[in-house]
C-alpha cells in the first residue's frame, strides 16, 4: 500500500460520501518544481511520475475506482457520468455508486457537492473565469436533487489576503451582480484583492443552497501544503476527490 497520501478531508457530513483534497507532499514520484505528489498530467511533469502518483492515490486511499479526470478549460461545461476519456468540462455529476469524481487545481476553487440522500455527487472547478460565468450554477442545475437538499464543500484556493486581480476580474463579477463588490478590496489603481470563497457563497446561496462548508484556506500563502500557480508559476496540481460508497 505504501505511505498514506496526505489529504485535507472534507467535512461534508453525509454517510457514505467521501471527499478530500490531496496535498503537495505525499511520498510521491514527482521532482521539483512538481514535488512531490503532483496529479496533473498537463502541467509539464514527467508523465510516468504522474501515472505513478495517480496509481498511489487509488491504492493508498482505497478508492473504489480510478478517478474520472476532466480536461478542464475554465468554462461551465458539466459532464454527466463521465467516463475515463477525460471529457472537456469543468464539472461532473454522478449518481452511480463507486464512481470517483476529480477536479485538479493550483489556486482555482474546487467545490464538491452531495445530495443529503447520499445518492448523487458532483465536483466543480471554479477559477475566477468559471465562477463568473456560472459553473457552480450549471453544476447545481445538472443535479437531480433540489438545491436545498445539497451540501457543498469549498476546498483550498487562492485566499483573499494574497490573491490580487485586475479591473477585468472586478468588472466580470460586479457587472452581473453589484453585491459581488463586497468580495473585493482595492489595493492600488485598477487592482483588487478578491475573496473567491465569498463569491462562491454568494453564487451558491443565490442558487438555493443552504449548507456550504469548507473555505478559509489559501494555496498561495501555504507553500508547505499546497501547489500554487500564482506563487510558483510552473508547479503541480492538487486533486479534489469525491465518491460515494459502492
Amino acid at each position: 500500500m505504501g505511505a498514506p497520501v496526505s489529504t485535507l478531508d472534507a467535512d461534508i457530513g453525509i454517510p457514505g460520501v467521501v471527499a478530500f483534497t490531496t496535498l503537495r507532499h505525499g511520498d510521491g514520484a514527482s521532482h521539483a518544481p512538481f514535488d512531490d505528489f503532483n496529479l496533473g498530467a498537463r502541467c509539464g511533469d514527467d508523465p510516468d511520475a504522474v501515472r505513478r502518483n495517480r496509481e498511489a492515490l487509488i491504492s493508498r486511499r482505497a478508492l473504489p475506482g480510478a478517478p474520472r479526470w476532466l480536461r478542464q478549460v475554465h468554462g461551465i461545461g458539466v459532464a454527466i457520468e463521465p467516463g475515463h476519456d477525460e471529457p472537456e468540462a469543468d464539472a461532473a455529476v454522478s449518481r452511480t455508486p463507486g464512481t470517483v469524481l476529480a477536479i485538479l487545481t493550483a489556486d482555482c476553487l474546487p467545490v464538491v457537492f452531495a445530495a443529503r440522500s447520499g445518492n448523487e455527487i458532483a465536483a466543480a472547478h471554479a477559477g475566477w473565469r468559471g465562477l463568473a460565468a456560472g459553473v457552480l450554477e450549471a453544476t447545481v442545475s445538472a443535479m437531480h436533487a433540489a438545491p436545498g437538499d445539497l451540501v457543498a464543500w469549498l476546498g483550498p484556493a487562492a485566499g483573499p489576503d494574497a490573491y490580487e486581480v485586475g479591473q477585468d476580474v472586478f468588472d466580470a463579477f460586479v457587472a452581473l451582480d453589484p453585491r459581488a463588490g463586497s468580495a473585493f478590496v482595492a489595493t492600488r489603481p485598477d487592482h483588487w484583492r478578491v475573496d473567491l470563497y465569498a463569491l462562491a457563497h454568494q453564487r451558491l446561496r443565490s442558487a438555493g443552497l443552504q449548507t456550504i462548508r469548507g473555505g478559509g484556506l489559501c494555496t498561495i500563502s501555504d507553500a508547505q501544503r499546497f501547489f500554487s500557480h500564482r506563487r510558483d508559476g510552473t508547479t503541480g496540481r492538487l486533486a479534489t476527490i469525491i465518491h460515494r460508497a459502492s
